[in-house]
């Protein structure tokens, strides 16, 4: 299975964020799993990479032409894409994983994991989702979300179309069960 990742491509971390995805990386990559990512040799991506690419497994980088400068991206995956732009981008990544983990990140991030959370919402996808709340990084946004579903933003349905979890094999236990029993996605919307 290719796992995506969406995560932070800033080097200006706490050094336990990037330890964390790369020790991320190495569980992925020793259960047998490929990386799709953005292909940033920084931050938590370029740690993630590290922690496969070390255990030898498939790494593909996919990224827009204009991030093609020195010291931005890897060039040591196993494939690389270069797109016209960031949506394409997001397309190539969607289409080439079979499973979707957003670690620490800002704004491109949160972007990338509520596009992906939303088709399967939709059930124009139905792959596995999953957040690293790393250290509690993301404990805010799962209060919001939960403060979205009492205000009737949100169904309640849709807080278990995802998992969230600050242990590595808990959430790639979470992944690979669910990417070999999809869930029915059918009573989240109707269109």
């Amino acid at each position: 299975m290719n796992i995506c990742i969406y995560g932070a491509s800033s080097n200006e971390l706490d050094k336990k964020y990037l330890l964390s995805a790369e020790e991320l990386g190495k569980k992925i990559a020793v259960r047998g799993h490929g990386l799709v990512f953005g292909g940033g040799i920084q931050g938590l991506m370029g740690a993630v990479f590290r922690g496969v690419s070390g255990q030898g497994n498939f790494t593909l980088g996919v990224a827009p032409k204009f991030f093609d400068k020195p010291g931005i991206l890897c060039r040591d995956c196993s494939e690389f894409i270069f797109t016209d732009n960031m949506r394409q981008r997001k397309e190539i990544m969607e289409t080439h994983s079979d499973a979707f983990i957003m670690v620490p990140g800002g704004i491109g991030t949160l972007e990338e994991f509520f596009e992906i959370l939303t088709l399967k919402q939709l059930n124009r996808l139905n792959k596995p989702v999953a957040v690293f709340n790393a250290f509690g990084y993301y404990d805010d946004l799962q209060k919001m979300l939960q403060h979205a579903v009492k205000e009737k933003f949100m169904k309640p349905a849709c807080r278990n179309i995802y998992g969230v979890f600050s242990d590595a094999d808990a959430l790639l236990d979470y992944i690979e069960k669910e990417a070999s029993a999809p869930i029915d996605l059918r009573h989240l919307k109707n269109i």
